[in-house]
């Protein structure tokens, strides 16, 4: 095995990991949300900062290089977009959804009740969709894409991305939402990817940030708040 194919499974070993140990904190531990995000920090960061000492790969910890001024032309109108279209797409099919039991479940599961959804979706909406797109885009994806894998890339990333969110969503309804669900973040992730080619996850962190405002604005409505 060459060099390079030891890097990139290395990495394919460290972000599964990542995803299996951060599963496991979701369903064995189950803590409240804000030690939930203390973990998931420490092992996203940490598997990150592991594959910079042991393979010396040391830009996987500089993602943030400044984007290309024709990548945020593009990334702006899509995060209103996707915000548009997850707010409307709600309304439109809010008497056909039964999502009642988000609200309870995130209470039982995470420790977030109305009083204190407001704090959580503020760092959701800015704090964790960068954490997530560190891990996945600018770790994942950019370490295997520079190695010159670039189908693995992407495919690996926007499927560790969707799979990663199984442990999150699968007490908020039933199978096939939860299908649709993964199906669309797969989708997703093979769009963030695409935007952060260049090397910067500043266009996909845009965009994942107005996805997770727009899920954030229903939360608001789901919980009474709006």
């Amino acid at each position: 095995m060459t060099d390079t194919k030891k890097r990139a499974a290395f990495t394919v070993t460290l972000v599964t990991a990542g995803c299996l140990v951060m599963a496991w904190v979701e369903g064995t531990l189950r803590p409240i949300y804000p030690v939930k995000s203390a973990l998931k920090i420490a092992v996203f960061w940490g598997a990150a900062v592991l594959y910079a000492r042991a393979a010396g790969g040391r830009e996987v910890l500089r993602p943030f290089q400044r984007p290309s001024r024709k990548a945020l032309r593009l990334a702006v109108p899509l995060a209103a977009a996707v915000f548009l279209l997850l707010l409307g797409g709600y309304l439109l099919l809010a008497p056909w959804l039964d999502l009642s039991a988000i609200p309870e479940n995130l209470a039982l599961k995470e420790g977030i009740t109305q009083k204190t959804f407001p704090l959580a979706a503020l760092y959701i909406t800015f704090c964790n969709s960068l954490l997530e797109e560190y891990f996945f885009r600018g770790f994942a994806f950019l370490t295997l894409y520079r190695m010159g894998y670039v189908r693995l890339a992407y495919l690996f990333s926007a499927l560790a991305f969707a799979l990663y969110h199984v442990s999150i969503t699968s007490n908020w309804g039933s199978p096939v939402l939860i299908l649709l669900m993964v199906a669309g973040l797969t989708v997703a992730g093979l769009l963030f990817n695409w935007l952060d080619r260049e090397g910067s996850l500043f266009p996909s962190w845009l965009v994942h940030m107005g996805a997770n405002l727009g899920t954030n604005t229903v939360g608001f409505i789901l919980f009474g708040i709006l």
